[in-house]
């Protein structure tokens, strides 16, 4: 079966929202999740670097542990809090906006100095529609399906060594009356996960903002987040009812291709990352879980619940 595109990938344009879609879908959901599941979380504070452990730490005044393993967090700034300037200097197309400028702008005053102000005008156009067309074609050249599925063979394969920590995975799992495919559910120790894999390209770099946004070169992903989002919402709504008691699935996305400049980051409610710190990231989880960790027999429960709740693809 042809893969179905996700939001923000090639594919056939959505049809108009009904029952079983997933705009549908996300209303029906809002009342029923925990309000953790949707809840915003702090800024990404700048700085952050590749580098930084990823085992948990104590967090906050009463010395508590640090339930999310030492996750850095981006969440949604209600834009009142912001300055009105403040989402458009943080725009990652800036730097491209402002170097095509200069650029036009130099060749500009030369030939208008040499020439004729009316030919630098038209001089600096041209190098402005010229570096515009150009960028346009040297972006997103891999087709999106095949981005696709290269990522998941790649996660399959990291998540074969995860099974040496208890972790099992159900991969391209559909979930029923929508247009949504979960490529990995994992369920182990330190809970349950749905993980999208993503291969983007790797000349444009990634760059998560304060209010929130995860940017690949001058392209927003907030679809992509919000899509994510959705599907473990929906998942866990579905696994609940065939466990007969809740169960919170938490959304990931896992990244191959460009650098990805931090260690874990939560932006919008999804824990993005790097794919080759996958087993990392379960990991951490599992440490700053060790008082909650589900036992060998709840693993096989909630995965026997899924298969039955989530079809194969």
């Amino acid at each position: 079966m042809d893969r179905i595109a996700r939001p923000g990938t090639s594919g056939a344009p959505p049809g108009p929202a009904g029952p079983g879609d997933p705009e549908t879908a996300a209303a029906d959901l809002a009342e029923e999740l925990d309000p953790a599941d949707l809840a915003q979380v702090p800024d990404l504070p700048d700085g952050d670097g590749p580098d930084e452990p990823e085992a948990s730490t104590p967090g906050g005044a009463d010395g508590a542990d640090d339930s999310d393993g030492g996750i850095v967090t981006a969440g949604d700034r209600h834009p009142a809090d912001e300055h009105p300037l403040a989402s458009f200097a943080a725009d990652p197309r800036m730097p491209i906006w402002i170097r095509r400028a200069v650029i036009a702008a130099a060749i500009g005053v030369v030939v208008g100095i040499l020439v004729d102000w009316r030919l630098g005008l038209t001089a600096a156009a041209i190098v402005a529609i010229l570096d515009t067309v150009h960028r346009s074609r040297t972006t997103a050249i891999i087709p999106a399906a095949v981005r696709v599925t290269s990522a998941q063979r790649r996660t399959r394969r990291r998540l074969l060594w995860a099974r040496r920590s208890g972790y099992l995975t159900l991969n391209a799992r559909a979930i029923p009356g929508t247009n949504c495919i979960i490529d990995h559910l994992i369920v182990g120790p330190a809970g349950v996960f749905a993980v999208d894999s993503e291969r983007w390209d790797r000349r444009l770099p990634l760059r998560a903002t304060q209010g929130g946004h995860l940017y690949h070169g001058p392209y927003t992903q907030t679809s992509r987040l919000k899509h994510a989002q959705l599907e473990a919402g929906l998942a866990g709504r579905l696994i609940s009812e065939s466990l007969g008691r809740k169960q919170r699935i938490r959304p990931a996305m896992v990244i191959y291709g460009p650098t990805v400049p931090w260690t874990v980051a939560r932006i919008s409610g999804v824990d993005v990352f790097s794919g080759r710190r996958l087993r990392k990231y379960l990991r951490a989880q599992s440490r700053a879980r060790r008082e909650q960790r589900l036992t060998h027999e709840e693993i096989e429960q909630i995965l026997s619940a899924a298969e039955t709740a989530l079809p194969a693809r």
